[in-house]
């Protein structure tokens, strides 16, 4: 019989507030007996968030904020602030970044890519790990005249080896000789004081990744320093941190940093965290990739929800956000967080109401807007965007520490449970994409499962029978290409063959026959701000009752149009 969670991991009982929080704040998935395992995909909005919402719209006039009348100031003073929440949960001051408010983390990225200084003389250098809004700059950057260059995964579990990472950036410096991964252990050591991406060994060291122990108390509602809403603090869990397994990142007591170099190579773009397999990839990349004369992007779309970046640590130049991952509402909200020194670089290749200050039809002249105005097309989601704040509020008043330590015991206790499946004859029953222990990684899993002769289980069927049983999960290749190549064994040699049988393709199913797969992706589960364990007890208990010992064919199930 597996261990429950308390005895794989006893600090679990510390986030007992999170079951508080689901039956009074998230009670709608209990009532319709749904399992909701898509943290990854959107986070979920909680009833107070709604109501909130609802009493705040109906209570002040906002209007177009482009103007000076009432309503219109309303809207831009709710802006303002939240441009300014945005920077304090980031640490991080409007001295040195700007926020630029977009439709989502995507629109974000383009921003960059079409805007980025890129020629024949720079390079984008991309992760094999991205999601496709990152793999899309290749496009920008070709048209100016760029190479784009992939870091490949060079380990069983997924990951990027720093010394493939370090040569990448080193080959566009003539005459410079990649340097080993000490060059990087030592960068980092002198600027944090300590390496954050050591890999431990063993789920005990795992569990040391910055986190800090919480409980709650109501002795001190202020004691947790990520809360900065005394009120709606004291009215839910108050939890609070009372001691910390590693020293927590400060900026006093950080060293200076080094001087960057001013000559630009090009851009490095990479995820904080993977949306496939949860990998946390090192933000010490930021700053060795910046003394290399690189730029910065970094996607921190599926590392925020369960984490705290400190920005005055961690500095790139661009930081992609959307803010549905973190909090579930509102949609349509993302962000680009950039230094004023790197935005003073970007040329856009166009301009729009919103983004000028004055144009003339007679001469072909005009005046963009200065700062994150000059970035933002059109009218801003006025009614959306102050959410953005309170949602802050909310997963403070939390406390990110709480959720993100229920996630990490969740997200372990699942692993074993789902890497000791077996089918009757002591078969497996899943084949899991990425580190199987908690070893620098979110809570994001994906796998395949295996039916009693061995075979990879249809996602598609998976994805049909898990609906009709109340669960939401993810299935497909979840728009990261180069992990789904790296999971299913796809090599560059293979990948030709796509060349000359493209014109004859008419879907994805025509891929996966050409490249001969045995599916066309994956399973995604992955936890979040009211995951219970319960959560997991009703996936396993799907699972066996559906494909222990079952043969299964993909016949009768509906087309991949795609991945």
């Amino acid at each position: 019989m597996a261990p429950t969670i308390e005895e794989l991991y006893p600090e679990y009982t510390l986030t007992s507030s999170i079951d508080k929080l689901r039956s009074e704040h998230y009670a709608h998935l209990d009532k319709k007996n749904h399992v909701y395992l898509d943290y990854t995909g959107s986070g979920l909005a909680s009833a107070f968030q709604l109501t909130h919402s609802s009493v705040r719209l109906s209570s002040t006039l906002y209007g177009n904020p482009h103007s000076i009348n009432p309503s219109s100031q309303a809207s831009t003073n709710a802006i303002i602030a939240t441009r300014l929440k945005v920077l304090q949960h980031l640490n991080t001051d409007a001295e040195e970044y700007e926020v630029i408010f977009t439709a989502n983390a995507t629109e974000a990225a383009k921003l960059v890519g079409e805007s980025y200084a890129f020629t024949k003389g720079t390079k984008l250098v991309l992760t094999a790990d991205n999601h496709n809004s990152i793999n899309g700059l290749r496009e920008f950057a070709g048209r100016k005249g760029s190479s784009t260059v992939y870091i490949p995964f060079s380990s069983p579990d997924m990951r990027i080896n720093d010394e493939d990472f370090i040569k990448a950036l080193s080959a566009a410096r003539p005459g410079r000789k990649a340097t080993l991964s000490t060059g990087i252990n030592r960068l980092a050591k002198s600027l944090l004081g300590y390496q954050p991406w050591r890999r431990k060994t063993g789920d005990d060291a795992g569990r040391e990744d910055g986190l800090r122990r919480c409980s709650t108390s109501d002795t001190n509602p202020n004691q947790d320093a990520s809360c900065d809403n005394p009120a709606l603090y004291r009215a839910f869990l108050r939890p609070s941190c009372q001691s910390s397994l590693l020293p927590p990142q400060s900026a006093s007591t950080a060293p200076a940093r080094p001087a960057e170099k001013t000559t630009r190579h090009g851009l490095f773009a990479y995820p904080a965290q993977s949306n496939f397999t949860g990998v946390r990839h090192p933000l010490a990349w930021v700053t060795y990739a910046q003394r290399q004369g690189y730029d910065v992007l970094l996607d921190a779309a599926a590392y925020l929800p369960t984490t705290r970046l400190d920005m005055s640590i961690t500095k790139p130049e661009f930081l992609i956000i959307s803010w549905y991952k973190l909090f579930g509402f509102p949609t349509g909200v993302g962000c680009l967080v950039v230094k004023k020194e790197a935005l003073s670089r970007l040329v856009r290749p166009w301009f729009s109401g919103g983004t000028i200050q004055a144009v003339t039809v007679g001469v072909p002249w005009h005046l963009k807007a200065r700062g994150a105005e000059g970035f933002e097309d059109g009218t801003v989601n006025f009614l959306g965007i102050p959410e953005v704040m309170f949602g802050l509020e909310w997963i403070n008043a939390v406390g990110l520490q709480v959720i993100g330590l229920r996630v990490r015991c969740l997200t372990g206790w699942f692993l074993k449970r789902l890497a000791a499946l077996r089918h009757s004859d002591r078969t497996p029953m899943a084949r899991i994409y990425g580190p199987e222990n908690m070893d620098m990684r979110g809570g994001t899993v994906a796998f395949n499962l295996l039916d009693s002769g061995g075979k990879v289980v249809d996602e598609r069927l998976v994805g049909q029978e898990s609906a009709a049983a109340g669960i939401s999960l993810r299935t497909g290749c979840f728009c990261n290409p180069g992990a789904g190549e790296a999971a299913m064994g796809l090599t560059v040699a293979s990948l030709r063959r796509l060349a000359t049988a493209t014109a004859q393709m008419r879907g994805m199913d025509d891929f996966v026959e050409v490249l001969g797969l045995p599916s066309a992706g994956a399973i995604r589960v992955s936890f979040g701000i009211a995951s219970t364990s319960t959560d997991v007890d009703r996936f396993f208990e799907f699972v066996e009752k559906t494909y222990r010992d079952r043969v299964t064919t993909s016949e009768g199930l509906f087309p991949r149009e795609s991945c």
